[in-house]
Parts: structure tokens; C-alpha cells; sequence
């Protein structure tokens, strides 16, 4: 597979290849077989280097969906992540990264109850595995176009929620993804639009909102009460009504907007909050990703694992 030779490429533009990964115990195995129940080509365990000369012939056929083990005996988060941006540049594949998540607590209580050994931790306890794995694949989780908790979810609860994001039966829908970021760890990759909060008044400097976030009300309303934030909310929400069906027509099934302040707290969780609402109730398949509360939340849940363990 390389960026220039196309000629053994599928003669159908957009053809759709999901990889699926994430921790062990996170349902990656129920996500293939539902993927599979939707009409993909499912592919488990295939190791790294074998994906681009599988890829590198015609692909007629069912969508396909592979899945990628930290198992796999050449597996490395850089491998994986080299790899996601190689596909993201072919012209005639709609790659998407699906990445199943899952809290460690809820990891530790499903190995415990199945009494298997984590992969990554044989000899030791299921906590020390888990926490490894988490690490290992914390770059790919940020790479994610799709990221599904299934903390809370039943099997039925992830299969609804594969289907509407992979389901077949209504065509080539646009899956918008909405991410919030802190400029001092760098724009995230991928991303197709982004905006710079960075000039809204900042409500870290106000000491009773500065432990808070942008998905919390007081802090919405403080960054609303800006004078520019309607009319900049305004000009983005119509510059992405515009563009939305533009992309939908292309044949694009996926689009990122991405809206970054200093800390990817407060103004940028605001904007994406509000945009997401918006489009959500303009009828668009949209779901949103916070990076640095992400980041917060796992920092504290390795931080309590570590205690436990």
C-alpha cells in the first residue's frame, strides 16, 4: 500500500475499513461479531505488518473490519498510529478507528468475575495489566474517530450503538465527531475544521469557576456572557450547516471539528457542548470527545488503581 500507487486500488471510491481495538475486556471481540452481524468482513488478530499487503490488492466486496490486539506478536502503539494516518491518506478508503473503552475498576471486576489472567500480566495481578494496556494504547485512544464506553453498556446497549454508527442499511451517512483540546498539548490529529477559543474571556482566572469545566452551567453561562460568543457560535454553526451537506454529497462518512483554548477546560468544553446540541438537533449523527478532561479522568482512575492494586 503506498500513496501514489492506486492502480490495484477498489474501482468504488470510499470503500469502508473500521480497525477495532482497545483494552482487553472492553468488549472488542462483542464489537466484531456485531460488526460482522452488519454485514462487514470481520478479520480478528491480524498482525500489523500483514494489513497494508492485505490492503494492497482489489477490495471488492463487504466493508471490512479488522481487529488489532496489543497481543499481536509485532504490535506497537507507534506501528498502529503510523499505520491509522497511512490509511487516513488513501483516496479510495474511508478508514475510521473504532477504539472500545472501558474504566479500570469495571475491567478489574470482568476479569475477576471470568477469572482469566490479563495478557499483559500473567504472573501479576489483572490491575497491573490493565494499567499497562491503558498506557500502551493511551496514543491510539486520542487517534479514535469513534470511542464507545462500555463501562455501563449491556451487549444489547453496544450493538444499538455500533449500528448506528456502522449500520449499512441507510447508506453513507456523515458521522460528525466534536473534540475539545488544550493548545499546550497541540492540536489533535486529524482534525478537518478548527476554531480558537482562545479569545473568549477565560474563566480559569475566575477562582470559583476555575475547578469546574465547560460542560458544568456556571461556567457555560460565564463564557456565553462574552459579547462575541453568539455572533462567533453563530458564524461557526452556520459555516458548518453550509459544509455539512457538501461533505454528505462528497461521500465523506466522517468530519472533525475541533475547538481549542489554553487549557481544553472551560471555553473550548463550552463550544463543542453547545455545537454538539446544535447539530444533534439539527437531525446530524454527531458525538463529542473532551481531550484534556479525558486525560483528567484517567489520570485519577490510574491514580486509584495504583492504590487498590
Amino acid at each position: 500500500m503506498s500513496d501514489t500507487d492506486t492502480t490495484q486500488r477498489p474501482d468504488v471510491p470510499g470503500y469502508r475499513l473500521v480497525l477495532v481495538t482497545g483494552p482487553s475486556g472492553a468488549g472488542r471481540s462483542t464489537a466484531l461479531n456485531a460488526l460482522e452481524d452488519l454485514g462487514y468482513e470481520v478479520i480478528d488478530n491480524l498482525p500489523l505488518s500483514l494489513i497494508p499487503r492485505l490492503l494492497s490488492g482489489p477490495m471488492a466486496g463487504p466493508p471490512l473490519a479488522l481487529g488489532v490486539d496489543t497481543r499481536n506478536r509485532d504490535f506497537s502503539a507507534a506501528a498502529l498510529a503510523d499505520l491509522i494516518a497511512q490509511l487516513k491518506r488513501e483516496p479510495n478508503v474511508q478508514a475510521e478507528t473504532l477504539f472500545l473503552d472501558c474504566s479500570a475498576d469495571v475491567l478489574v471486576r470482568r476479569f475477576s468475575e471470568t477469572r482469566r489472567r490479563h495478557p499483559m500480566a500473567p504472573a501479576e495481578s489483572p490491575a497491573q495489566g490493565i494499567a499497562r494496556e491503558m498506557d500502551l494504547l493511551a496514543p491510539i485512544r486520542n487517534l479514535a474517530d469513534v470511542l464507545i464506553d462500555t463501562s455501563e453498556l449491556t451487549l444489547h446497549d453496544l450493538r444499538a450503538e455500533l449500528a448506528g454508527w456502522f449500520g449499512q442499511q441507510d447508506g453513507a451517512r456523515l458521522a460528525v465527531s466534536i473534540h475539545s483540546f488544550s493548545y499546550k498539548r497541540g492540536i489533535p490529529r486529524g482534525a478537518d475544521m478548527v476554531f480558537d477559543c482562545r479569545f473568549l474571556r477565560n474563566p480559569y482566572w475566575e477562582p470559583a469557576l476555575r475547578s469546574l469545566n465547560g460542560q458544568s452551567a456556571e461556567v457555560a453561562a460565564y463564557v456565553a456572557a462574552d459579547d462575541r460568543f453568539q455572533a462567533f457560535f453563530d458564524k461557526v454553526y452556520e459555516l458548518t450547516d453550509l459544509l455539512l451537506p457538501a461533505y454528505l454529497e462528497e461521500g465523506k462518512s466522517h468530519l472533525s471539528i475541533a475547538f481549542g483554548c489554553t487549557g481544553g477546560q472551560h471555553r473550548s468544553v463550552t463550544v463543542a457542548e453547545k455545537l454538539t446540541d446544535a447539530l444533534a438537533d439539527a437531525g446530524w449523527r454527531v458525538s463529542k470527545r473532551h481531550r484534556e478532561l479525558e486525560r483528567q479522568a484517567q489520570a485519577a482512575t490510574a491514580s486509584n488503581t495504583e492504590k487498590t492494586a
